[in-house]
């Protein structure tokens, strides 16, 4: 890859900074900008060279990269190695992230709660089963309004005609029959059942042709 512009660098260091807000590696964070500023397939060697890191530690973020599904090995003509790149569709992406982080960090915490609770009737200790209790609704509540108010914001797109390449809603939000409160929530005329079935299947679409699993990732099945 050709030197870096000073617009990629800033780039590339700032979402090293923001991976570790995130709790993730920055060095996982810098290869992540890098493969999706490159415009083509970076082999390793390159990745350390451009980014002045180990061999090694390219190796093992690019590992982790793959294992997040955001990041996938290809192969070049006349060339013997792995190259990577990084998925392009930046809302596909973020779905997929977001799954993977709910299911490393949230669903365990939820699942462990309940068992909690559940292993807190039988010790009589009425007062932490009621503070497990409440922790473990605080969870699941938050969860459910959370992607309730995603998928309206992505109807909302959906309804506007903005509806991002690739990407859209749930299949769950053509269920919704008030549309009078989705009128009211977002100020725009009521999202088309059929609009939101063909945004699923462009997006599910989108999933199976990068591979990696992201379609099942996604609920869109193989």
């Amino acid at each position: 890859m050709k030197k870096l512009s000073p617009v990629q660098q800033r780039f590339i260091l700032h979402w090293g900074e923001m991976g570790l807000r995130w709790g993730i590696n920055r060095t996982v964070a810098q290869i992540h900008a890098l493969l999706f500023l490159s415009p083509k397939p970076l082999a390793a060697e390159e990745i350390a060279a451009t980014l002045g890191v180990a061999r090694s530690n390219v190796s093992t973020s690019l590992r982790e990269l793959q294992n997040w599904r955001i990041v996938k090995a290809v192969h070049v003509l006349d060339d013997r190695r792995d190259h990577f790149e990084s998925m392009k569709d930046v809302w596909l992406m973020f779905r997929i992230v977001l799954d993977q982080r709910k299911r490393r960090e949230i669903d365990p915490t939820l699942e462990v709660l309940r068992q909690c609770v559940a292993e807190s009737q039988d010790t009589g200790d009425a007062y932490t089963r009621r503070r497990l209790a409440e922790m473990r609704e605080f969870f699941s509540s938050s969860l459910s309004s959370w992607g309730i108010d995603c998928e309206n914001a992505w109807a909302w797109a959906a309804a506007e005609g903005s509806f991002p390449s690739g990407f859209s809603v749930n299949s769950d939000i053509t269920k919704i029959n008030d549309l009078d409160w989705l009128r009211g929530w977002n100020g725009s005329r009521p999202v088309a059942a059929k609009t939101l079935r063909r945004s699923r299947a462009h997006e599910c679409a989108s999933a199976r042709t990068w591979g990696t699993g992201s379609g099942e990732r996604i609920g869109c099945g193989r």
